[in-house]
């Protein structure tokens, strides 16, 4: 007898599979809903095209650096070279792009810079069986160094149409961002995107199976190391520079991020979708304390109660059942 499951019984299984993958994020997706309300009621203009093009650039360098760390937490893994890798990145392309290499080679230069240390970084913690986050913690302070190398303080340029496209009225960021998910979802049907939730749930029993464990997490930090360049650069356009500490803060943003999505910091548990609203929640809570006049300090604690609230409510239920 087959064991091969037909097309009508995959298909009757794919949504509770993808309700069960939910079931831990369903109350993330309400206060994001709630938080969207509410910050479409305090700012009217989220609504036109205008409006609408700035929150999602001000939440598309956030949303990059979440899946990037999601991606990471996935396998079991972890980094905290988020941010220094977003640093290089702008200040790569804020150095090349007005250069002999155009905004075409200055990218290239980002994309590759990207995917080649995440791929090192993923070859040492897989074949050397180090933590991760041992190395990225080492590897933060020599990316960050390379950094100040290439730019000691802010400065560079981008060049201004680039700015315009990605930073200006238009809903590129968002589009870019659909790109990507949709990119995603094609990964996730590959070998090692259908690798990528064994080697990081059960990595044993996976490789006795011959699933590519390694590959799989070796790839894993190089499409991170892709994502948190690429924020680099969509950041250096928003500022029209580069600064080689500005990717500082989100390295622990994309940590909450992807912890208030749901994201297992074991392994193999939590969704791309709950990363992404998880970061979208993020941004959100800074839009709406901005505008009902909280002080930098009541935002501070605003927001570290609400994540803790997010990441408690669905264990407290789990314990209850």
């Amino acid at each position: 007898m087959s064991t091969v499951a037909s097309p009508r019984q995959a298909g009757a299984l794919y949504w509770p599979v993808q309700l069960r993958r939910n079931a831990g994020v369903r109350g993330l997706f309400a206060v994001v809903m709630a938080f969207l309300v509410a910050y479409g009621f305090l700012f009217p203009g989220l609504l036109t095209a205008s409006g609408f093009a700035k929150f999602t650039q001000s939440w598309f360098p956030l949303a990059l650096v979440a899946m990037a760390q999601a991606i990471l937490m996935l396998t079991g893994g972890i980094s905290l070279a988020i941010g220094a890798m977003v640093s290089l990145g702008a200040v790569i392309a804020a150095t090349t792009m007005t250069g002999p290499l155009g905004v075409a080679g200055g990218a290239a230069a980002v994309a590759l810079t990207g995917i080649g240390i995440g791929g090192a970084t993923g070859f040492i913690v897989v074949k050397l069986r180090l933590p991760s986050i041992v190395v990225t913690l080492a590897g933060s302070f020599v990316i960050g160094g390379a950094a100040l190398l290439i730019l000691p303080r802010p400065g560079g340029a981008i060049p201004e149409w680039l700015s315009d496209l990605l930073a200006g009225n238009t809903p590129a960021a968002f589009v870019l961002l659909v790109l990507i998910v949709l990119l995603w979802k094609l990964y996730l049907a590959t070998p090692l995107g259908l690798s990528l939730y064994a080697a990081g749930e059960n990595p044993v029993g996976a490789y006795r199976s011959g699933v590519p464990v390694d590959g799989a997490r070796v790839a894993a930090y190089a499409i991170s190391g892709l994502l948190c360049t690429g924020a680099g650069l969509f950041v250096a356009a928003q500022t029209g520079s580069g600064d080689p500490v500005i990717g500082t803060a989100f390295t622990l943003n994309s940590i909450a991020a992807a912890v208030l999505g749901g994201i297992g910091f074991l392994g193999g548990q939590g969704t791309m979708r709950g990363a992404l609203a998880g970061s979208l929640l993020l941004s959100l809570m800074i839009s709406v304390m901005f505008f009902l006049g909280f002080t930098p300090v009541a935002q501070y604690v605003a927001q570290g109660l609400i994540i803790i609230g997010a990441v408690a409510i669905p264990q407290f239920r789990k314990v209850q059942q």
